[in-house]
C-alpha cells in the first residue's frame, strides 16, 4: 500500500522539520494527486512550511497521554521522529518510552495505522569498538537515561511491526550535538589520540531526511526489523575532525596521544562523561548499512567532504569562537607523538 494520511511526530526537530518540509513541498517525488496528506503533532511551535501544502497541525504531547487522544484516527502511517534527549530518567521514560507506548495504543485504537517507522539510535548498543557490524550482530547494552528510555520505546515499536532506523553521527544545518561535541572536546583535548585513525559511520541531515521519506513513500516495508542508516563508507576520526575544526575556526590537533592518555586527561578527573565521549569519538564505531541501501536501491549522491563543506558557513557563523578556552588552560603532554 501507499501511505494516503502520515501522521508525523517530532515534525519541528532537527530532522523531523526536513521530513515534514519534502513531504509536504512534494519534492519527495512522486505525482502530486497521489502525494499523502500529513498530520503533525505539534507540542510547542508549528513549523514553518513556506509555499507547501497545507497539513494538519494537532496539539499534544507525548508526555501527556490524554493529548494523543484520536491523533491516529484515519492514519495508515507513522513517522514517528520525537524523542527526549538529556534529562532525567524519568523525563526520558516519559517521552521516549511511556509516550511511545501512548502513540502505540491510539495507533492500534484507530484500527488504521498500518505501517510505523521510528528514528532509533545506534547509542543502544553497548559501548565499546564496532567494527562493520550488521543490525543484529551487537549486543544491546545503553547506559545514559536517554538511550535507555529510548531502546524500551524501540522495543515496543518492534514488537508492533514497526520499522527502526539507528543512524549513529548525524551533521547539518541545525546540528546541536555532533560538530560542538568535536569542537569542545578538541579545545579539551588539543591533540590526536591513535592519530585519528579510528573510522565512524555518519549521515548528513538531508540524506537522512530523504531516508526516511522514501521509507514512507514505498509501498511496502519490512516489518520488526532493524536498519542502520550511514553512509555506506565510514569516515575517519582525521577526516570528521579537521572538516568540524575548519568549519569551526579552530587549529587542528597537535600530535598524538594514545588512548590509555586520553584517559587519564588532565582535568577530566571530575567529568562522569568523558570516557564514553571519548570513546565515541576516538574508538571505531562503525555500522553496515548495506541493508538499507539495497531496499532503496540508492546511495547518497556526494562525498562526505562535500556533503559537510554544504554547511560549513552555519557551523561557522554559530559555534565560531564559542569553544576557544572551554574548560581552562589547554593541557598537553610531553609524550605527544607527531600524527604525521
Amino acid at each position: 500500500m501507499r501511505p494516503s494520511r502520515i501522521l508525523i511526530t517530532g515534525a519541528t526537530g532537527f530532522i523531523g522539520a526536513r521530513v515534514t518540509g519534502l513531504l509536504a513541498s512534494g519534492t519527495a517525488g512522486g505525482p502530486r494527486p497521489a502525494r499523502p496528506a500529513l498530520r503533525l503533532l505539534v507540542h510547542r511551535s508549528r513549523p514553518g512550511l513556506p509555499g507547501a501544502d497545507p497539513v494538519e497541525v494537532r496539539r499534544g504531547s507525548l508526555s501527556d497521554p490524554a493529548s494523543l487522544h484520536g491523533l491516529c484516527d484515519g492514519v495508515d502511517t507513522v513517522l514517528h521522529l520525537a524523542s527526549r534527549i538529556g534529562g532525567s530518567l524519568e523525563q526520558c521514560r516519559a517521552v521516549n518510552d511511556t509516550g511511545t507506548a501512548a502513540l502505540l495504543a491510539e495507533a492500534e485504537r484507530s484500527g488504521t495505522v498500518q505501517r510505523l517507522i521510528q528514528l532509533g539510535t545506534t547509542a543502544v548498543y553497548r559501548d565499546g569498538a564496532h567494527r562493520g557490524a550488521a543490525e543484529e550482530e551487537l549486543p544491546l547494552g545503553p547506559s545514559s537515561p536517554t538511550s535507555i528510555t529510548r531502546l524500551a520505546g524501540e522495543e515496543r515499536v518492534l514488537a508492533a511491526g514497526g520499522l527502526v532506523l539507528r543512524p549513529h553521527l548525524v551533521y547539518g544545518r541545525d546540528d546541536l550535538w555532533v560538530v560542538p561535541a568535536l569542537a569542545r572536546f578538541m579545545t579539551e583535548l588539543p591533540h590526536w589520540v591513535d592519530g585519528g585513525r579510528a573510522r565512524m559511520s555518519v549521515i548528513g541531515v538531508r540524506d537522512l531526511a530523504r531516508v526516511i521519506t522514501a521509507l514512507a513513500l514505498r509501498p511496502s516495508l519490512p516489518r520488526g526489523e532493524v536498519l542502520t542508516a550511514a553512509r555506506s563508507e565510514p569516515v575517519t576520526g582525521k577526516e570528521l575532525f579537521t572538516a568540524a575544526a575548519r568549519a569551526v575556526g579552530l587549529p587542528l590537533p597537535a600530535g598524538e596521544v594514545s588512548y590509555a592518555q586520553a584517559l587519564a586527561w588532565p582535568g577530566t578527573e571530575q567529568d562522569p562523561g568523558w570516557q564514553r565521549r571519548l570513546s565515541l569519538l576516538t574508538v571505531d564505531h562503525w555500522y553496515d548499512s548495506s541493508r538499507l541501501w539495497r531496499l532503496l536501491d540508492t546511495e547518497p549522491g556526494t562525498s562526505f567532504a562535500d556533503d559537510f563543506a554544504a554547511d560549513a558557513d552555519w557551523y561557522r557563523s554559530r559555534l565560531a569562537g564559542r569553544y576557544g578556552g572551554i574548560s581552562g588552560p589547554t593541557h598537553t603532554v610531553s609524550g605527544a607523538r607527531s600524527a604525521g
